[in-house]
């Protein structure tokens, strides 16, 4: 049986790397990019080097063309030191050209038949809400909320959201993109161990937040290669939080579980056992 073609964006960036040994041994991988090295230097292999962001999306659609599935990570950068939640001029322009990057790849897959897009959007859509947790008016956050941010990076992210919505819906090209939105909370193995002692908050969100990388690479097939991913009403368009199973988590599993079958195989708690232990006792709790 022939491997199942998927096309990566942002192929040389962190995320895609992270998870690109497994997804190339996999499928038939066709890495694009607009450099042809990662970060460090290191060459991807057989990687296409295409600027998504062009308008004249007949420069790039040929690589879209035969895929079964896009997985969306390109991002564009904005100039200068803003940080991700920076509300700046600089910022929302950068956001906006991101925007542009995301309608180009669902329009390009759709007109080329792509039968899905799994986009990495991020946590950073719901950024509102989260601000209600560490106040203690909200224990869990769902994916069923209404995307809500305070900041020009995560309103990009669930811009792509409701842009990818409209998608799904049929209403353009009279045909149905399925859409997964990837909500990707924190793909690293350092961000508990930099917390201070003594600030449990910080603790909680880092373990909650947490991604392992098999974690990742189960999310992500599943996102591509389940069946059916069609709400009640036949809209085949998903949001899922990208996360382990872990207990701290104050974003749900639920849908992921259900609808893709997820069974995340690392809990931050077990994990970082020894940097909990030095936190909590810093806060003489």
């Amino acid at each position: 049986m022939a491997k199942r073609r998927v096309v990566v964006t942002g192929a040389s960036g962190y995320v895609a790397q992270r998870m690109f040994p497994e997804l190339a041994a996999r499928w038939d991988l066709l890495p694009i990019d607009v450099r042809d090295t990662t970060s460090d230097g290191r060459p991807v292999p057989g990687i296409i080097v295409a600027d998504l962001s062009d308008p004249n999306r007949d420069g790039y659609r040929q690589h879209f063309r035969g895929a079964d599935a896009v997985i969306h990570c390109a991002f564009v950068r904005p100039s200068g030191p803003a940080g991700w939640d920076d509300n700046t001029d600089a910022k929302f322009w950068a956001e906006h050209q991101n925007l542009a990057l995301a309608y180009n790849v669902y329009q390009t897959a759709l007109e080329e038949r792509v039968r899905r897009v799994v986009v990495a959007s991020s946590n950073h859509a719901s950024d509102y809400y989260e601000r209600l947790v560490w106040a203690g008016e909200l224990d869990m956050v769902t994916p069923e909320m209404p995307p809500r941010s305070d900041n020009w990076y995560g309103w990009a992210k669930a811009s792509y959201e409701l842009l990818g919505f409209v998608f799904a819906t049929g209403r353009v090209g009279g045909r149905k993109l399925e859409v997964v939105q990837w909500r990707i909370g924190a793909p690293r193995d350092d961000d508990v161990l930099h917390v201070k002692p003594g600030d449990l908050t910080g603790m909680h969100r880092a373990l909650g937040a947490f991604l392992s990388r098999r974690d990742q690479v189960q999310q992500v097939i599943r996102m591509v290669e389940t069946e059916h991913i069609s709400d009640a009403r036949g809209v085949p368009f998903l949001i899922v939080y990208g996360i382990s199973g872990n207990t701290h988590r104050f974003w749900s599993l639920a849908n992921a579980r259900e609808t893709l079958g997820y069974r995340p195989e690392d809990d931050s708690q077990t994990r970082f056992i020894d940097a909990i232990a030095r936190i909590v006792r810093g806060s003489g709790a």
